[in-house]
């Protein structure tokens, strides 16, 4: 990938695996032809040359077509004045096949779905923006502290 642009990230060396024992159509999955090892993580190379995570293949969001990735939004929308944390999915769309869903805890009473929404279009492209925003309480987390986006994912479906 060039620079700056972001892709799946695959491993190769004697210190990765090459596949699973006895399963091989598991192996299939997640090796490429030439033997490396796709890691499910995506990644982008900056200015530096150095190897920057942005998030993982499974979160990730395809509205119309364009790669949406959650870190992407949740930062933008972390930012904004009043919210303390936010955290996004996918959901099904008629339209675009996926469209953004937004989870957020916010500490100010005075912040509502289409200020979001506003800051967003200010801040991100257009398909990042999101369609739908929910405001909780708290997000669902695990015992270390990481967002479960599958839960969002979960009830954001329903």
């Amino acid at each position: 990938m060039p620079h700056g642009e972001a892709g799946e990230i695959c491993i190769k060396g004697p210190q990765v695996m090459q596949g699973y024992w006895n399963h091989p159509d598991a192996t299939a999955e997640v090796m490429t032809e030439d033997g490396f090892f796709k890691s499910g993580d995506i990644g982008l190379f900056t200015e530096d040359g150095l190897l920057k995570i942005v998030d993982r293949k499974k979160d990730m969001i395809l509205v119309s077509g364009f790669n949406v990735f959650p870190n992407e939004v949740e930062e933008v929308v972390a930012a904004m004045p009043g919210v303390m944390e936010a955290a996004c999915v996918g959901v099904p769309d008629d339209k675009s096949g996926e469209a953004v869903k937004l989870f957020v805890v916010k500490t100010d009473e005075g912040v509502t779905a289409e200020s979001v929404i506003a800051h967003c279009r200010k801040n991100l492209t257009g398909y990042k923006v999101p369609h739908h925003v929910e405001f909780l309480r708290e997000l669902p987390k695990s015992t270390v502290g990481k967002v479960l986006r599958r839960e969002l994912r979960d009830a954001g479906a329903a």
